[in-house]
């Protein structure tokens, strides 16, 4: 017999129902001349109800939601671990910083090594890398696919190198059979920043899975979205013990959230130079943070991973649709898909050629002025900007060739948006826009 706080908990949750059918049911009334914008969140009301009723237990902090999230995630991606946390950024500083531990010996990353990435990127790929005392060491990109040039893993190499940073560009899967294999010569990390390419895939597995750790975000724009949320993954057991430690304070002890001595010793070991028997919940074995994502985060993101194989779908429709627009049009460049891959895109990447009329500027103005979103390739060169002012090149970090690919992209390409919330209208109005540009001033 249901409790009368039961009873009420579900009188709650099917008002939350109702309430989502009248005020989101009928979705978007989107018309023409109505803003595009690149990306946002897809949702019904299972989220809605979700968010709820973790409120509604008033948990707060990581929980049944988080660790049903952590479990289900895994199973997706195919990987013995997944941590929640509370942001993609987070997820980067993370898994950089766990290969920093002590525990992980000669090959830990210390202060003054090298990590090599590329310039065309977000700026929280690269910032771990600085906040830390490493090194970054900039590698070029390739023009077609907007990844990194594998040509150039060897010059970047130094006795110094010890991981590899990388995302797949707007969903695209970078080389990883190159990129794996410079790694496993050298004994280098492989850090897969997966952020813009959750269900991606290359040769049937998906990114994020094939290098040391894998990091995702779930900020509205991203495939799935907590509002603010990521994960880092890993098959590797070490790492998963050490990036637990840094997500929750450094500390040493691993019990869930609201748990104590699970380990059954917690007042009976030593620890460092500490008094024998100090308490292990308070015992730290690295300097780390509190990254945690709340129960509500976890709980949309419960709803949300249901639906990630039909956003995934969503996606790889809207850009084939618009790449059967634009692939005969000479004015641009279309980012490709990289071999034996199945991206699961971020966005529709265009360059616009340098024998063109109209510029990218010019074109991004027309575009937004139509109420039409449009993105640069986040950072373009990210050694351009204010924040790198006071490092110092050869110092605080290296650059391998002239960057010639990074710097065209970020002069000549933008992105409008694939995601779920398009349908046919709005592509439609965005390919017209487009052409109507290219057939005027192009």
């Amino acid at each position: 017999m249901k409790s009368d706080a039961t009873r009420v908990k579900d009188k709650i949750l099917s008002l939350v129902e109702e309430y989502h059918d009248l005020t989101f049911g009928e979705g978007e009334n989107w018309r023409e001349g109505d803003r595009i914008n690149y990306a946002g969140r897809v949702f019904d009301e299972r989220e809605l109800v979700n968010l709820v009723d973790a409120s509604l237990e008033f948990w707060l902090t990581h929980g049944r939601y988080a660790k049903k999230f952590e479990r289900r995630f895994a199973d997706f991606l195919g990987v013995e671990h997944a941590l929640l946390v509370n942001s993609g950024s987070s997820a980067n500083l993370l898994a950089f910083m766990a290969l920093t531990s002590p525990l992980l010996g000669d090959r830990r990353i210390e202060r003054g090594d090298e990590v090599i990435t590329v310039a065309a990127c977000f700026p929280t790929t690269v910032a771990p890398i600085i906040q830390y005392g490493a090194v970054p060491v900039f590698v070029d990109v390739e023009l077609d696919t907007a990844n990194v040039d594998c040509s150039t893993l060897e010059k970047a190499y130094s006795p110094k190198t010890k991981a590899v940073m990388l995302a797949h560009t707007l969903g695209n899967p970078f080389d990883i059979d190159r990129v794996k294999a410079f790694c496993g010569e050298h004994g280098l990390w492989l850090i897969e920043d997966n952020c813009d390419a959750l269900g991606s895939k290359y040769k049937g597995r998906y990114t994020g899975t094939f290098g040391d750790v894998g990091t995702s975000s779930f900020y509205p724009p991203h495939h799935m979205t907590m509002g603010e949320g990521g994960a880092v993954y890993t098959n590797d057991s070490l790492l998963a013990k050490i990036m637990r430690s840094m997500r929750d304070w450094g500390r040493d002890c691993w019990c869930e959230s609201g748990k104590d001595n699970t380990c059954a010793h917690r007042f009976d070991k030593q620890y460092g130079t500490l008094p024998r028997g100090y308490d292990h919940k308070y015992v730290y074995s690295h300097f780390g943070y509190n990254l945690k994502a709340t129960e509500m985060q976890a709980a949309i993101g419960v709803a949300q991973l249901e639906k990630l194989p039909a956003f995934i779908k969503n996606r790889e429709e809207n850009y084939d649709y618009l790449y059967r627009a634009f692939k005969d049009n000479e004015n641009f460049t279309i980012q490709k898909a990289f071999p034996a891959s199945e991206p699961s895109w971020f966005g529709f990447m265009l360059t616009v050629n340098q024998d063109s009329e109209c510029s990218r500027n010019e074109l991004a103005e027309f575009l937004e002025s139509s109420n039409i979103q449009t993105r640069n390739l986040f950072a373009g060169n990210i050694i351009r900007h204010p924040c790198f002012e006071e490092l110092k090149e050869d110092c605080d970090f290296r650059i391998v060739g002239e960057l010639s690919n990074t710097d065209y992209i970020m002069n000549n390409s933008l992105w409008i948006g694939v995601y779920p919330g398009m349908d046919r209208e709005k592509l439609d109005r965005m390919i017209r826009k487009i052409n109507g540009i290219t057939e005027k001033r192009m």
